[in-house]
């Protein structure tokens, strides 16, 4: 099970890459297509040409993780370039989640959630303190 933190970046590449290449292979693939830095932390996704293979690449403190899935029937989503010269998009780790998992990401609506902002009032302000209790 890949755990991926909400505050790391995750990068999905848009050309598929030679799954012939390991962790070294796909760390110069960061650096030289993606204008990342491998050692960062963050997750970096590759797709085989296919779409129904993915590799996932991570630095951990003192080595790299590659996490592999292969598909036995369909194919992985593929994800909206934001303009045509885009070498990736970048997702959260719940977006990552939700297409490991199969969900189409085109078709996803997010419903917008109520929420109330927090109010602090000030000292002597009776408003305030009624609208912090309610």
């Amino acid at each position: 099970m890949l755990t991926v933190p909400e505050h790391i970046r995750v990068f999905v590449a848009h050309d598929p890459v030679d799954f012939r290449k390991s962790c070294d292979g796909l760390a110069a693939v960061v650096g030289g297509v993606l204008s990342q830095d491998a050692l960062s932390g963050h997750v970096f996704v590759f797709f085989n040409r296919h779409r129904n293979r993915i590799k996932i690449l991570v630095w951990e403190r003192n080595g790299y993780w590659l996490h592999y899935k292969r598909l036995e029937r369909g194919t992985f989503e593929g994800m909206k370039r934001i303009n045509a010269s885009a070498t990736h998009v970048e997702c959260t780790a719940h977006e990552l989640h939700l297409l490991l998992r199969g969900v189409d990401l085109q078709k996803l609506k997010y419903r917008r959630h109520f929420s109330v902002p927090l109010r602090i009032g000030s000292g002597g302000d009776e408003r305030g303190k009624q609208q912090a209790t309610d």
